[in-house]
């Protein structure tokens, strides 16, 4: 039986108890105008359902079922705990992402803050904030462009241990192992297999647990990603100390990777980080840096997979591109530049396939949104299957059609894989970087089909293929 469901089947009881508790604290009941929706179970609200329909492979009947029922602009739920208003639609989009610090801010559920120990010091949101002052010098296009060649090399490698000699590969564990080992490079210089491999799968643990109901108990998703965050956080601090001595020694610089960055840097105050700041925030940078990206290029090699005349698109222009290079050379900015219908391409896996199924805010002040009261202290949540899933933002929805994304591409706030607004992911450049480079060295070297021309698509909590994406590899 599932941990979670056993585990609320047990204590039923308690969680009717402190639905006392949760109806006087979400004063959803003493507000007439609150949007339409329902609060579902004591305390759990729909949680159970939320977490499931992605399991079951299909994210957006959550979200489909209560716009139909209630609002296509917003209703009312329950989720992790907290009343909860969902936003619906580019409309819902716009408003939040345009609001962000007058009306919201940024939430995360409680699993997050407790999986990393300096939020105790400091939120996770004031942490989101001192990153995002601090990222923006390495992961701007004109810095990324010094690390195309790294990604290009590390591509090679990769394909070269894991995929060459082999006929059949299952895809997306060798996927997260890639975009991990770029992350490790990227931001902490580590490029040797063997210690990447040592992060790998207490990594993986981490990444399933922490978007999970933060049940604290033996078994449990959350257990095992706060177990992993501890095994990964020694793993850092060794890391850091050593790099301390290498900066003090002149045997590192200053601005070789987001890490020395962190080591020199001083707060507002004239303070250095803490090892243990620095450990938390790196740690939650290779979340963000591999973990999305190793779903969405694992979903380009299932589409191209199912459609050989976009592959063969994506085929020519990348052959073109390695004609162009001399033996050895490495691609550069200018290569990546001329990958146009491939990022289309990876653009129309990241509608359909979204890499994240949204994000969550706060209302920091009470305030109406289409015509319905937002209480002060109410969470929302904006999803992207509200506009990609959408006809109305997307004619024929479920169509795989890269053209969608030529000239001035989707109308605003319809497509956001990554966010809008101040908290768009600063990672977004990076991300098309290291996808686009994954692109052309796959490409050249094999055509694939699936094994299991059925396999089912699970969100937990990002999307994945059930059995992991096995293929056969066709090479050129």
């Amino acid at each position: 039986m599932d941990p979670i469901l056993l585990f609320y089947a047990t204590f039923f009881p308690l969680l009717s108890l402190a639905f006392l508790i949760f109806y006087k604290k979400s004063n959803y009941a003493s507000n007439p105008n609150l949007p339409p929706g329902r609060m579902g179970l004591p305390y759990i609200g729909e949680s159970i359902e939320y977490l499931l329909t992605g399991r079951r492979g299909h994210p957006e009947k959550f979200l489909k079922d209560r716009m139909a029922k209630y609002s296509s602009q917003v209703f009312k739920t329950s989720i992790f705990g907290e009343p909860m208003a969902v936003v619906c639609g580019a409309v819902g989009n716009k408003f939040l992402f345009s609001n962000e610090n007058k009306l919201v801010t940024s939430w995360w559920p409680d699993s997050v803050n407790k999986i990393f120990p300096s939020s105790t010091q400091t939120s996770s949101k004031e942490e989101s904030i001192k990153m995002r002052k601090m990222l923006p010098n390495f992961l701007k296009p004109e810095a990324l462009q010094r690390y195309i060649g790294m990604m290009d090399m590390i591509a090679q490698r990769h394909f070269e241990a894991s995929w060459e000699g082999k006929q059949e590969i299952t895809v997306f564990p060798l996927a997260k192992r890639y975009t991990f080992w770029v992350a490790c490079k990227v931001f902490l210089s580590i490029e040797d297999p063997v210690h990447v491999s040592k992060f790998a799968d207490p990594f993986n643990a981490l990444a399933a647990g922490i978007i999970a109901v933060p049940i604290d108990l033996p078994g449990t998703p959350f257990r095992r990603a706060i177990n992993a965050a501890e095994t990964i956080r020694k793993e850092l601090m060794a890391i850091i100390k050593q790099r301390k001595m290498d900066l003090a020694e002149n045997k590192a610089t200053p601005n070789q990777d987001i890490l020395s960055h962190m080591l020199l840097a001083t707060d507002e105050k004239g303070q250095y980080l803490n090892e243990l700041n620095i450990a938390d925030r790196i740690l939650g940078l290779l979340i963000g840096g591999h973990d999305t990206a190793s779903a969405t290029v694992t979903f380009i090699v299932k589409y191209l997979a199912e459609l050989p005349n976009i592959y063969n698109e994506v085929y020519k222009e990348q052959m073109e591109i390695a004609r162009s290079k001399k033996e050895g050379e490495m691609l550069n900015w200018e290569d990546i530049q001329k990958m146009k219908y491939s990022w289309n391409v990876a653009c129309e896996v990241m509608r359909l396939a979204p890499p994240l199924q949204g994000a969550f805010r706060e209302a920091i002040t009470d305030f109406t949104f289409a015509g319905f009261s937002i209480p002060k202290g109410w969470k929302l949540h904006w999803n992207v299957n509200s506009t990609h899933k959408n006809p109305e933002c997307f004619p024929e929805p479920e169509k795989f059609e890269p053209a969608r994304f030529e000239g001035s591409g989707p109308a605003p706030y319809t497509f956001v894989p990554f966010g809008g607004g101040p908290r768009m992911c600063p990672g977004k450049e990076y991300a098309r970087l290291e996808i686009l480079v994954f692109m052309h060295n796959v490409i050249k070297r094999f055509n694939w089909e699936k094994l299991i021309p059925d396999e089912m698509i699970i969100v937990d909590p990002l999307p994945m293929p059930a059995k992991g994406l096995p293929v056969r590899l066709l090479p050129h």
